[in-house]
């Protein structure tokens, strides 16, 4: 018996090129997969069901009637620094855009907020002064950087 789908799934509008971009994106993160392409024609699957990081998610190859924008973004909690670094050169290659505050577009035009625990964390803290050095420091980043966040946060910076 096949596994029940996920009951909801955040759904990508793509003019074309739906498959390539969910191997790609499946290829950055454990626990990610393309889960089925369901097929239209020969050629480009009009559907791609894929799971990134545990969370399921879907490609709709609809031609160019709609148009991504960053109001809607694939936010993904980085460990640390080099999945940062790792995760932005991947996303920012082959045309992808840098932006600010650790968002950013990929090739396709999704949009990515690529930020680390440590930012929640010193966005968490008692001391509210230090959350808003560490703020103030990540509006003038392109590219999240944990040692100049921590800098900024412990009035280093």
């Amino acid at each position: 018996m096949k596994d029940k789908a996920p009951k909801v799934r955040t759904c990508l509008w793509f003019e074309k090129d739906g498959l390539a971009a969910a191997r790609f994106y499946t290829s950055l993160l454990p626990d990610s997969h393309v889960d089925t392409e369901h097929m239209l024609g020969r050629n480009e699957p009009l559907v791609i069901d894929f799971t990134l990081a545990g969370a399921p998610f879907q490609i709709l190859n609809g031609g160019p009637h709609f148009k991504l924008s960053e109001a809607a973004s694939i936010a993904v909690l980085a460990d640390d620094q080099a999945e940062i670094d790792r995760l932005w050169q991947a996303l920012t290659a082959d045309g992808g855009e840098e932006s600010q505050c650790g968002w950013l577009k990929d090739r396709w035009g999704v949009s990515w907020q690529i930020y680390p625990q440590a930012l929640l964390d010193m966005q968490s803290a008692d001391d509210q002064d230090a959350a808003e050095r560490a703020r103030q420091a990540m509006y003038r980043m392109t590219k999240l950087n944990i040692a100049e966040l921590e800098a900024a946060f412990d009035g280093r910076a």
